[in-house]
């Protein structure tokens, strides 16, 4: 009895626990899960190069550029007619005479010969002029006679002897003396444009003779460029004509040649283009290196402008915004732009001791956390 009674109680015993597991999943099931707890990422602070915003006096440079022209250039002309002598250097391009040097040598015999003629003949007339000047004046014929012992036909004719009085005067020109001799004077003259001197140092850039050749009065026999002085020709926009004043300095430089030259404006033309709006300014080089043609690019000092600083172009964003550093983040703040070059831009509008970009970065934007490093007051 005993033995029945223990297993039927542990029967209902199993049963019991078993409905009220039963029962109880379900509501156990819906109990809620204790909430987890959010893991809070601290963002990795990127290291940027900054400067510090120091505003000053900022000298504004203007970008030019231009092909360089020779200061000196001239066309040779023969003035006279005769054949070119065989010289020592001919007029070749590419050969180059100092000041003063012979550049054409045009034969000159003929022409010295018919000024021999001609003094001949004054010699002539001046002789039998002399029985009458010592009878009529005779206080004026010792002065005559001392210019008669001194004539030289191969000497340049001198001046006759000036008149004592009126009617000396007329009796001279009655003999067409004075004539003569300003048609003598006009030919020794001319005698020495058979010879063409180098008026600068250059070399020849075109040549159209050959010695032995005949030359004619007004034919172009080449041309002699100066290679100590130059001027290029830059294009400026009108509204930066206020700026530029003759004797300002130009630092010039070119793409394909190393070095720096030194230029001065010497002028700037009153001609405005009417289609471009621009004028030509004339920036006087010499140095070194520089040849006719040369393209050389420069900046020129313009203006001063106050309270302002001078950036890396690149730096720009939106073409008028620069990022600043403020408590840890970048912020993008806006500037003035008063003038911009290749490189560089000037701007206003930045408060002294501000911190912003050194560099450009790549994926910039507002609010993004930076860590400032090498801080500068300028820009290096």
């Amino acid at each position: 009895m005993s033995s029945t009674f223990r297993k039927v109680s542990i029967v209902l015993g199993a049963l019991i626990l078993g409905g009220s597991i039963f029962f109880l999943a379900p509501k156990l099931s819906k109990k809620e899960a204790p909430p987890r707890k959010e893991v809070v990422e601290t963002p990795v602070a990127r290291e940027v190069k900054v400067m510090i915003v120091k505003n000053s006096d900022v000298s504004s440079k203007l970008a030019i550029q231009g092909s360089l022209e020779a200061f000196n250039k001239v066309d040779i002309f023969a003035e006279v007619t005769g054949t070119l002598s065989n010289q020592n250097r001919t007029v070749k391009v590419g050969n180059y005479f100092k000041k003063g040097e012979v550049l054409l040598n045009i034969d000159r015999e003929e022409a010295q010969l018919n000024i021999l003629s001609q003094k001949s003949n004054v010699l002539n007339a001046v002789t039998q002029l002399m029985p009458d000047l010592k009878i009529d004046y005779p206080e004026s014929f010792q002065q005559w006679k001392t210019y008669l012992d001194n004539f030289e036909v191969d000497s340049p004719i001198k001046a006759f002897p000036k008149a004592l009085n009126d009617q000396e005067k007329y009796f001279i020109a009655s003999k067409n003396l004075l004539s003569q001799y300003y048609t003598i004077k006009s030919a020794e003259n001319r005698l020495q444009k058979y010879t063409v001197f180098a008026p600068f140092s250059g070399v020849i850039t075109q040549s159209s003779i050959q010695p032995g050749s005949l030359v004619r009065a007004g034919q172009k026999m080449g041309e002699l460029m100066g290679t100590g002085a130059y001027e290029m020709k830059a294009t400026l926009n009108l509204e930066d004509l206020k700026f530029i004043k003759t004797g300002s300095k130009v630092s010039l430089y070119s793409d394909a040649v190393e070095g720096t030259w030194a230029g001065t404006v010497k002028r700037v033309s009153d001609q405005i283009d009417p289609n471009t709006q621009s004028v030509i300014a004339y920036i006087g080089v010499s140095g070194k290196g520089l040849r006719e043609g040369m393209y050389l690019r420069g900046d020129l000092n313009s203006r001063t402008i106050k309270s302002a600083m001078e950036l890396p172009i690149d730096l720009l964003v939106n073409q008028n915004q620069v990022y600043t550093v403020i408590d840890g983040k970048l912020a993008l703040q806006t500037v003035e732009i008063i003038n911009t070059n290749a490189d560089y831009a000037v701007v206003k509008g930045l408060t002294d001791d501000t911190l912003i970009l050194k560099e450009k970065i790549i994926g910039a934007y507002e609010g993004l956390t930076v860590k400032p490093i090498e801080l500068t007051a300028s820009v290096e």
